[in-house]
This record gives C-alpha cells, sequence and structure tokens, in this order.
C-alpha cells in the first residue's frame, strides 16, 4: 500500500510525489526486470532506519537481526551502512554552493581560475570521470565550491565517499538502490541526490518494478525517532 505522508510538496520544497513523478519520467520505457531480491529489501529496511534522519535504533537493530538470519554477512551490512553514514554531506552539497556563491557576489562576482594546487587536485579526483561528470549534472558548481573553499574537505569527501565502493561487499546497483531509498524517505526527500542515484541504478541495470519498490519501502520508513 502506497503510503501518502507529506506526498504533497510543502512550499518551497519537495514532496514524495514529487519523487514518484520523477521516477516516473524516466521510468517510462524501462523494462519491469525482477522484484527486489531479499538482501536488498532487507538492506534497505535497516538503511532507511539508520539514516540520520530517522535514527530509529530498535528497528534498524529488528532489520540487522532478519538480515543475519537470512545469511548476509557482518561485511555487506557495514558497508551499507557506511554507505547510509554518508548522507551528511548533502549538508555539503547545498551550502557549500551557497557559500562560494556568497563569496563570489561580494567580491563582485569575478570566478577567479583554480590555482596551481587546486587544479591538480580537481584532476586527480574529478578529471572526466563519468560519475562525476554526472553529479556535476545533478549538483553544479558543487565540486568546485568545494575545493575553493576548502582543499582539505574537498579531499576528505572523496576519501571517505569513495570506502562504501572500495570494499565491494555489495553489487553496485544495490548500494545504488539503497542510497536512492535514503534520499527519499519522508523526512529527507533530497531529489538531487535522488535523480543521481536512480539514474545509476538504472544504468546499471535495475528494472522499473525495483525501482518503484525502493521507493514504496522508502515512503513506508519512519519519522525521525530520537535517540534516548
Amino acid at each position: 500500500m502506497t503510503d501518502n505522508r507529506d506526498c504533497n510538496a510543502p512550499e518551497g520544497g519537495t514532496g514524495l510525489g514529487d519523487l514518484r513523478d520523477f521516477a516516473e519520467r524516466l521510468l517510462g520505457d524501462v523494462h519491469e526486470g525482477p522484484p527486489l531480491d531479499e538482501v536488498t529489501r532487507v538492506l534497505i529496511q535497516i538503511a532507511v532506519r539508520a539514516a540520520v534522519t530517522a535514527m530509529d535504533v530498535d528497528g534498524t537493530g529488528r532489520f540487522i537481526d532478519e538480515a543475519l538470519d537470512l545469511g548476509i554477512d557482518a561485511a555487506q551490512i557495514q558497508e551499507a551502512l557506511t554507505l547510509v553514514s554518508g548522507l551528511g554531506v548533502h549538508t555539503l552539497f547545498e551550502s557549500s554552493r551557497q557559500l562560494a556563491d556568497a563569496v563570489r557576489r561580494r567580491a563582485g562576482g569575478e570566478i577567479v581560475p583554480l590555482d596551481e594546487a587546486r587544479r591538480a587536485l580537481w584532476d586527480r579526483y574529478v578529471g572526466t570521470d563519468p560519475y562525476w561528470q554526472r553529479m556535476e549534472a545533478e549538483l553544479p558548481g558543487f565540486l568546485d565550491a568545494l575545493l575553493r573553499m576548502s582543499p582539505e574537505a574537498f579531499e576528505a569527501f572523496f576519501g571517505y565517499c569513495a570506502v562504501p565502493w572500495t570494499t565491494r561487499a555489495l553489487r553496485g546497483v544495490t548500494k545504488e538502490l539503497i542510497s536512492l531509498a535514503v534520499d527519499s524517505t519522508p523526512t529527507h526527500r533530497y531529489l538531487p541526490g535522488f535523480a543521481l542515484h536512480l539514474k545509476n541504478a538504472l544504468d546499471l541495470g535495475a528494472g522499473s518494478g525495483a525501482i518503484r519498490e525502493v521507493i514504496e519501502l522508502s515512503a513506508a520508513a519512519p519519522s525521525h525517532r530520537g535517540v534516548r
């Protein structure tokens, strides 16, 4: 059953209905494909509860036990948790661009070329990698803004975000579906990340049926529970 909480967008914001509408525009010609497998389904249940926007400690523990009962390896569960912990970078996605824009306005709007050290960092971490080019399309100016404001944070961003992609306990498509779920929870609804991970999941072979199931699982995630 579809959960209709927050389906309508708050004024100036994004509702669950907006996320569903965006997804359907991309899913029109996508094959149905197989449903979610049990591993992905239970990892999504863990992820949407462990996310900082929910912090449902009891629910997370319940689904961790279910995952272990299914034979899912602890390293796979930890990789999903590490992936979800990166949700905090969305603060940087939005606010670093705002900061860079404000600094630029106060300097008369001039865009100063990157210095040699920053250019070297850009070439090392971004270059022509299609993954980061897609991020640039969904979050224009973020990587440049972070690099200008803090080269240290820029390097740390790539280091931490790379961890769950280098350990490889889970398939890439599974990680994209987990990320998609977390970005569409009722207490987050982050369309730029949702769009990025939706497109990546489709590129990795996810079918429309699995995508829709992820969105419905996410829509039923709890609101923030608070932690004692």
